[in-house]
């Protein structure tokens, strides 16, 4: 007898009936092995879907097109989220290799529905007609980007043209998921084991972590620095030994460049050759104009009116910064010039010598439990919402927690999933991302939202420290995960997160303004060993140096997203993308002391998939908006206005994409803001 389960089984199993508690997918009863018969009968059933839709013999309508195709694909999206979160977050060798396959296979599959004359036909018959169908307005925009998404998509190539595009995109899925995994291995192969007497200068915290990081490594009783940014950036402000730094900074700027298979640059070039061909045969100058069509920013001649002026100052700033360095360096007996390695650890020196200020003392404040304390408190007092922890419910890892969401008056808002420590199973960088996007199309759906962190982890019973970046990072991911968990879109397509990709950005950086809001730290910044808030005299110092290095963090950002900018802006693609990525930064004039923030060969944010090429700058773009928007709460005199709270709510953070960003922004705050307030939030101006 064959005992190959049905299509049918396979789509009444975990990875698609999500029957676990709290409607979670039942995490303890996947197993690897049953993704790829999963994704077989999820593509199949999707394919089933759009062929009927297509196929309709009645004429189209709202319903029957529009509806069907946003509700269409449940098994896939489900099977596809659980597998996307573990290749990310818990991924191994199966998980991997299906991943190389998967991402072309997808691509492959949306080609073919972007490409489908029929189901077109039926999307383009109601946007020509929507002028007469008394659509509402959120609903006219789902018909709009809808249409939009499937002339980008190829559905008004001719055959040919169909064919290169769907083979482009393939190529390009399978090119990401590569560059990803590339850089995932040469961050978890690579440890630097270290001994009692190498460790000068570190304090305790640190120390702490990289023992934990070296017995998970099977070196139990040394110590381990990773390329984790939690314990590679503060090795590298805090350490003594300037052998040591040079290593762990070529180590972590090398990443996705070393020599053997993982090397990326290759795989950036073909990357490269592909968008341009891609953007040219949509029709578009380059693959910057593509991607920005549908963004605030527009074209790419905006973005470098922003990020131009920006870079200006952080230079000269930086500048300014490096003589100083140079300066204690010198009186220290030291007459090298400052080197990457260098900056952080002199810097560190700086901000002692300007502000009597050691951030590490803020750390025995910042315990990770009071962090997250703090983020739930800021969002019960700003919306409502109530998080309530959820013990023994299985997830993808055992360090994973999770959160009932609860609205005001105690009726279930979502799930909220949480998973802060570094593993070398995990990508690097933090995110948030959906299991489930919330939505009231058909039956509706509740929002089940998680947030990734990659912070170390301490050693068993004791407390996790953060530093501030550290703490601005958990609430940066989770001002994201309030933008989904806090939907009321009604359409799956537009809601939560699913806005411009420069607008995406806004209610995580503007969240992030809480932090150091002052009812927030006495309440919640409280030392793990005495209880007692942080001293105003170390809150003082702490905003005093808020700004300290902005110049060195500007330069690093900006390197950054003026690069991607310069790749995508091209009508072509450069032969040889490293040496492209030098006279880039040689024209800028780049400080040879700071580093980009991330490299051509690990930029994960543009090159492991399409979501941030040409729009790195965005972070920057939302700035923008982000320092004029708490200027909102500073108006009304309350960091907690309920008016103003109410209103960021109901424009910001619940309205998803249901409508145009700049109308959003203008909704909530009246008009829309100048880059000034930004230049002096980051201390530029």
């Amino acid at each position: 007898m064959d005992s190959t389960p049905s299509s049918a089984d396979l789509l009444a199993g975990p990875l698609t009936m999500w029957n676990g508690p709290l409607g979670l997918p039942a995490f303890d009863r996947i197993e690897d092995s049953a993704f790829a018969a999963a994704f077989d009968a999820a593509f199949a059933a999707h394919e089933a879907e759009i062929a009927a839709i297509a196929e309709d013999g009645d004429a189209a309508t709202v319903e029957n097109t529009l509806v069907a195709l946003e509700l269409s694909g449940d098994a896939l999206s489900r099977v596809s989220a659980i597998f996307w979160c573990r290749a990310g977050a818990h991924t191994n060798e199966t998980i991997q290799k299906l991943e190389r396959e998967i991402s072309p296979r997808m691509a492959r599959h949306f080609s073919r529905i972007f490409m489908n004359d029929a189901l077109f036909h039926r999307i383009d018959t109601l946007y020509e007609a929507r002028e007469a169908l008394g659509l509402d307005n959120e609903t006219a925009r789902v018909l709009e980007k809808t249409w939009k998404r499937f002339v980008r998509g190829g559905a008004k190539l001719d055959v040919d043209g169909k064919a290169r595009l769907a083979s482009i995109n393939e190529q390009l899925a399978e090119l990401g998921a590569r560059f990803g995994q590339n850089v995932l291995a040469d961050e978890s192969k690579w440890a630097l084991f270290l001994d009692e007497a190498d460790l000068a200068g570190l304090p305790a915290s640190l120390k702490s972590a990289m023992a934990e990081a070296a017995q998970s490594r099977g070196q139990a009783g040394r110590y381990a620095v990773t390329l984790s940014r939690s314990i590679a950036e503060p090795f590298l402000t805090l350490s003594a030994r300037r052998d040591l730094r040079e290593t762990v900074l070529n180590a972590f700027v090398r990443r996705g460049e070393n020599e053997g298979e993982t090397n990326n640059t290759d795989i950036v070039r073909q990357t490269l050759e592909l968008r341009a061909e891609k953007a040219r045969l949509l029709g578009y100058e380059n693959y910057a104009a593509y991607k920005l069509d549908d963004t605030m920013a527009k074209t790419a001649d905006a973005v470098m009116e922003l990020l131009r002026p920006v870079w200006d100052k952080a230079r000269e700033k930086a500048s300014a910064d490096e003589k100083e360095l140079q300066r204690i360096a010198a009186e220290e007996g030291n007459n090298h010039s400052i080197a990457a390695w260098d900056w952080r650890y002199y810097a560190e020196k700086l901000r002692e010598e300007r502000f009597n200020f050691d951030e590490g003392a803020l750390e025995p404040y910042l315990a990770l439990e009071n962090v997250i304390a703090a983020a739930f408190d800021v969002a019960s007092r700003l919306f409502g919402v109530v998080f309530e922890e959820q013990r023994g419910i299985a997830a993808w890892h055992e360090d994973v927690r999770v959160f009932k969401v609860k609205n005001a008056d105690g009726t279930d808002r979502g799930i909220f999933l949480a998973d802060y420590f570094n593993r070398s199973s995990k990508r690097s960088g933090a995110w948030m991302s959906a299991l489930q996007q919330g939505h009231k199309l058909g039956g509706g759906e509740k929002p089940i939202i998680y947030n990734v962190m990659n912070f170390a982890k301490p050693p068993k019973g004791k407390p996790a420290l953060l530093s501030v970046d550290d703490a601005r990072t958990l609430f940066h991911e989770f001002g994201h995960a309030l933008h989904g968990l806090l939907s009321e879109a009604a359409w799956p397509s537009i809601a939560g997160t699913s806005v411009a990709r420069d607008f995406v950005e806004l209610p995580s950086q503007l969240f992030e303004h809480w932090l150091t809001v002052p009812q927030v730290l006495q309440k919640h910044a409280r030392h793990i060993e005495t209880g007692d808030p942080m001293p105003e005299a170390l809150v003082e110092k702490m905003r005093a140096a808020r700004n300290f290095n902005a110049g060195f963090a500007t330069v690093e950002f900006a390197a950054s997203a003026l690069v991607d900018m310069a790749y995508h802006a091209r009508h072509d693609a450069p032969e040889d993308p490293m040496k492209f990525e030098a006279e880039v930064l040689e024209e800028l004039g780049k400080p040879a002391a700071i580093p980009m923030r991330h490299r051509t060969p690990h930029f994960l944010h543009i090159f492991a998939g399409d979501g941030y090429s040409a729009g790195y700058y965005s972070y920057m773009w939302s700035e923008v908006l982000d320092a004029d928007a708490f200027q909102a709460f500073q108006e009304a005199g309350d960091p907690f206005a309920t008016e103003t709270a109410e209103n960021l709510r109901r424009h910001i953070y619940s309205a998803g994409g249901s409508a145009d960003p700049e109308d959003l922004y203008k909704a909530f705050r009246g008009r829309l803001p100048s880059p000034e307030a930004m230049m002096v939030k980051k201390g530029l101006a």
